[in-house]
């Protein structure tokens, strides 16, 4: 097989795109994947995440796209011919941008849609012609059913991050979108693992396809040094910032499991004099791009983010790797940390492990991984102030008294003379009326008579009777009915 670019025979324009962007020798997935494409052959392909796979499979396809190229304004002139899909809108993004780079000096155009942004601006760019389009599929079907979009020349279809998509529940619309294509076309399916749902799924749309594996699944990249502290739920965060200052950390990425989380994480650290920001699903697209963006360029320093940021996304020299909270798949465990040492390059990935819980998902990710797991210990540089005690009565001072408090306070008094404000009642200034204060005591018969007779609508109770005071005689009304 090739290693080197050059070796591929790739059109000049082309190559002239692949040395700008300072390629030189091919990844495991790139040198045996772009010859099959460009024989014409399906692949169902597994790599680790950032071994290269977006070029693996859109330089063969520019390549044999080359033929259609035109510089015609005409839309019916630039029909979708390969059409690219991604479970996430931020990954739909970055490949977007890495089809124009590779197109860059060719006269193919390339578009990219997804969700969570107006439709007007993409339909007006589906409308001019596209050769290249890259989609999420939800989006891709809103396009379709408004019938912006004509998948009936589509040649090459690609599915990418495909056990993501799965995840996510995107079967159904993935099996609407396919048939709206030709059933003559070349098929590639990448995934980062072949679960017995990614292979019903190849069978089912893929022919005869060739299957490159170039690392054993759910093998973790050798060049990330892998590190596992044993830390109460609460201490988390305090954790977190020692270790940033102990290995001066300047950029990482901070997983946590869910979106509250995630926000309220951003802001602790924002008030701890950190540069972080928040990514995840409740945030519109914009605010999700501009947060990516500020951490590209070095704007941002810790990007506290979900799952929503664990597949795919190429931000280059990331030096570590924050696993607030374990995953609750252990595969995604393999696509956090995945976000550094890309490309070769060395990286840290750091996890906290609490309660039973996160115990228990450490032991799904020993399983995957198929390595033993030794929990470290974190000593804390200080001490941590000491929380108010719950449970001890108020004695009416502004704190919340126990024994010590009161020893303290007792002390403090004898020495300064200092007698803390307390919010007893003051005694009144007038004597209270002794009707108020005489103990109760229960009303006679003949008094209760008196104050009958002095009500006219009232009606006496008879001693005689020996009823109890209490219980009135019956009033007589008029009846309908003797």
């Amino acid at each position: 097989m090739p290693l080197s670019f050059s070796q591929l025979n790739l059109a000049p324009n082309l190559m002239r795109a692949v040395a700008e962007m300072g390629y030189e020798t091919m990844t495991p997935i790139q040198a045996q994947a772009i010859p099959v494409v460009i024989a014409g052959g399906d692949v169902m392909g597994a790599a680790q995440t950032g071994t290269g796979k977006t070029a693996a499979f859109t330089l063969p396809l520019l390549q044999r796209m080359l033929k259609h190229e035109s510089a015609s304004t005409s839309p019916a002139r630039h029909p979708v011919r390969a059409l690219v899909l991604l479970p996430t809108r931020e990954l739909a993004d970055q490949v977007a941008g890495q089809v124009k780079a590779y197109a860059k000096y060719t006269q193919l155009r390339s578009a990219v849609v997804f969700g969570g942004m107006d439709m007007k601006p993409q339909t007006v760019e589906l409308k001019k012609g596209v050769e290249v389009l890259v989609a999420t599929p939800g989006r891709l079907l809103d396009h379709i059913e408004a019938k912006n979009v004509s998948l009936a020349q589509v040649e090459y279809v690609v599915l990418d991050e495909a056990d993501r998509m799965l995840d996510i529940g995107f079967l159904p619309d993935l099996e609407r979108i396919l048939s709206f294509l030709p059933k003559s076309r070349t098929t590639l399916l990448f995934s980062a693992t072949f679960s017995p749902e990614i292979k019903r799924l190849s069978a089912s749309y893929l022919q005869n396809p060739v299957t490159i594996e170039v690392a054993r699944p759910n093998e973790t990249a050798s060049t990330i040094e892998q590190s596992f502290y044993s830390v109460k739920d609460d201490d988390k965060r305090r954790a977190l910032i020692q270790l940033l200052k102990e290995k001066g950390i300047k950029q990482s990425f901070v997983f946590v499991n869910s979106k509250l989380g995630c926000a309220r994480l951003a802001r602790s650290l924002e008030s701890a004099g950190f540069k972080a920001t928040a990514l995840h699903g409740d945030k519109s697209q914009d605010e999700r791009l501009k947060a990516l963006d500020a951490f590209k360029k070095g704007d941002v320093d810790l990007l506290v983010a979900t799952d929503v940021a664990a597949r795919g996304l190429d931000i280059k020299d990331v030096p570590c790797v924050f696993n607030y909270d374990i995953p609750f798949n252990a595969e995604d465990y393999i696509h956090r940390i995945g976000r550094t040492g890309r490309a070769g390059a060395s990286g840290i990935a750091v996890s906290f492990v609490g309660g039973n819980n996160d115990m228990r998902l450490m032991g799904d990710i020993e399983k995957l991984t198929k390595q033993k797991i030794d929990l470290l210990p974190i000593e804390f540089a200080e001490q941590q102030p000491d929380i108010r005690k719950q449970g001890h009565f108020n004695s009416g001072h502004r704190v919340w008294d126990d024994e010590e408090k009161r020893g303290h306070r007792a002390a403090r008094e004898d020495r300064t003379g200092y007698v803390p404000k307390t919010f007893a009642r003051p005694a009144p200034s007038k004597p209270l009326d002794p009707f108020f204060t005489q103990p109760y005591q229960e009303p006679s018969v003949e008094s209760l008579a008196q104050h009958d007779a002095l009500q006219p609508n009232s009606h006496a109770v008879s001693a005689r009777a020996g009823l109890s005071p209490n219980i009135k005689s019956k009033k007589k009304v008029a009846a309908l009915f003797s």
